[in-house]
């Protein structure tokens, strides 16, 4: 099966907003044995609209379009769509009802331009969206089918995953199942030799991929029903996980910080942060688990030195060492555990811009944990603008917790 996906608003045309929703579909194609063909930008304009819509079904079976279905005058896809396949809009009864409900449950005025949010075609079944005000459209004539979907992604991914995908995969004539094995502390060539002897399988395949937290080992196989493709995943997931042993930090949609919040619960420990160079990004990062109140304490955002020093750092060690040493990151995780009252305490100072400092290079990170006794240190440079400074140091210290915690530190 042909797919094309239509991303639609002037929005995205400009350039203010980033497309995210035809990623998104992209990614969840493939699991429903449908070949993505083209991707096409569109802005609010009815002619150009229909002329990407009309084109769309005349290649590809499915066609899945995300934006235009807002009640106001340029929002004009359900139009465009009536336009293509030559059908009369007309006020469904039902979705009259759903939208009075909806507007009257949040305290809002139903007025008339509201209305052609219950507009529908004969060829057109509503699509119901419990986030929004705007349902969807599953159009479907001649053997072609149009995916109508709103632009919002909360709205959107929720109304693929509920709705949109259940109906392809009840479709499907077979079904692609992937699985991520998630690892910290090898490189992308490493992990390729370790499973040298795995990677020439074609179902199960296997695929390597470098991302932000790791290199990722992803297990695909096809197969008639979702049960029959894991059953194949299953004992190659076995396989990759005993050989890659204690790198492996987690599966599928774990973070690296859930990771880490598993294995503090686990042992009944708690971390505290002082962080500068990183300004609450560690902190941020960790607290974006839901339950993390039960292991972590908090973040100190110190970015000057006089907040260093205010904080529990003794100002002898930034004066006779620098700000950027390994001296002062050790000073701020041992003042974190302290002040916060943690089995663990992390210290990172760095550089995140782009201009040297204390004769050191931009990137350069100073990260240390300790737990009282004992302490474990690193120092690396890398520098790709301060947004991935920042990012690359979060990842490396959520990792520092990891290894120390697995008794590796």
């Amino acid at each position: 099966m042909r797919a094309e996906i239509v991303s639609i608003g002037t929005e995205i045309m400009l350039g203010e907003i980033t497309d995210t929703n035809a990623a998104f579909i992209a990614s969840q194609l493939p699991e429903f044995g449908i070949d993505l063909l083209y991707v096409t930008q569109v802005g609010d304009n009815p002619g150009r609209l229909h002329e990407v819509l009309a084109r769309a079904r005349e290649r590809s079976d499915f066609t899945f379009a995300t934006g235009g279905l807002g009640p106001t005058e340029d929002d004009v896809t359900r139009e465009a769509v009536a336009s293509v396949l030559g059908e009369e809009l007309y006020v469904d009864d039902e979705q009259r009802a759903v939208l009075e409900e909806r507007f009257s449950e949040r305290g809002r005025t139903l007025i008339e331009r509201n209305m052609k949010q219950a507009w529908l075609i004969p060829s057109a079944r509503a699509i119901a969206n419990p986030r929004g005000t705007a349902p969807g459209w599953w159009v479907e004539r001649d053997g072609r089918v149009t995916v109508l979907m709103p632009g919002p992604p909360a709205e959107m991914t929720h109304m693929w995953e509920q709705q949109v995908a259940p109906e392809l995969e009840r479709r499907a004539d077979g079904i692609l199942v992937s699985h991520t094995i998630k690892t910290a502390g090898l490189g992308e060539s490493m992990v390729d030799q370790m499973l040298e002897g795995l990677l020439s399988t074609s179902n199960p395949s296997i695929g390597l991929y470098a991302r932000r937290d790791g290199v990722h080992v992803r297990i695909s196989a096809k197969a008639p029903t979702r049960d029959e493709a894991w059953r194949l995943i299953d004992p190659v997931g076995d396989r990759v996980r005993s050989i890659l042993g204690a790198h492996v930090w987690g599966e599928d949609d774990d973070t690296l910080a859930a990771g880490i919040g598993r294995m503090l619960r686990e042992r009944g420990m708690t971390l505290a942060v002082m962080e500068s160079a990183t300004g609450g990004a560690i902190g941020s990062a960790i607290t974006d688990v839901s339950g993390s109140s039960e292991y972590f304490r908090g973040s100190l955002v110190t970015y000057a030195t006089e907040a260093k020093i205010a904080n529990g750092v003794p100002p002898e060690v930034p004066a006779a060492h620098g700000v950027i040493s390994r001296e002062t990151a050790e000073a701020m995780a041992a003042a974190a555990r302290e002040r916060l009252g943690a089995d663990l305490g992390l210290g990172l100072t760095g550089i995140a811009g782009s201009e040297p400092v204390e004769g050191q290079p931009p990137g350069t990170m100073h990260l240390a944990l300790t737990d009282g006794e004992g302490a474990a240190y690193e120092t690396w440079s890398y520098y790709q603008g301060r947004e991935a400074a920042k990012r690359r140091a979060t990842t490396q210290a959520l990792n520092m917790v990891r290894t120390w915690l697995l008794g590796e530190g």
